[in-house]
């Protein structure tokens, strides 16, 4: 099993380095793709400071359904092009929100969220899912977030099919 020792000083390109390699480590050899999601999101948890919600929606029958998770309770269905999620999902972008109280159609799952990052999963020109994190830190997430998380994701995707 891997270990993993948090320390806040570690620049955040080396987290993601670490995290990457955590991730291929644990769904290796996996073909569950439920296990692999929670193991996942259990990870980027452990990983990752400064969230209060992480995990998948996964696209079944043209809609976001909630997938494997860490944090509080969350909204089950979310339809393509609504809120941060359906946003990312219809679009195919990452979205990063420094304030979801201003991006038009949030979502509220979650009162004490105030910052979120979104990332399509996308393997063989398919839509999976969506990697969902939200943060009660305003402007929680930036450029080295986005850069980490969409290629952890690149590196996984195929893991989650």
């Amino acid at each position: 099993m891997f270990t993993f020792h948090h320390d806040a000083s570690v620049p955040k390109p080396v987290l993601y380095d670490d995290l990457i390699g955590a991730a291929l480590a644990v769904t290796e050899g996996e073909k569950d793709i439920i296990a692999n999601m929670a193991n996942l999101s259990a990870l980027i948890w452990q990983y990752l400071p400064d969230l209060n919600w992480a995990g998948f929606y996964r696209v079944i029958d043209d809609e976001l359904v909630l997938g494997p998770f860490q944090g509080k309770s969350a909204c089950i269905r979310i339809a393509m092009g609504k809120g941060v999620c359906g946003t990312a999902a219809s679009s195919r972008r990452t979205q990063c929100v420094e304030d979801v109280h201003a991006f038009p159609g949030h979502i509220a799952c979650d009162a004490d969220s105030r910052s979120e990052i979104v990332v399509p999963v996308v393997h063989d020109g398919n839509l999976i899912g969506v990697l969902d994190l939200d943060s009660p830190e305003p402007a929680r997430f930036d450029e080295q977030d986005i850069v980490g998380l969409e290629t952890l994701v690149s590196q996984i995707a195929s893991r989650l099919v």
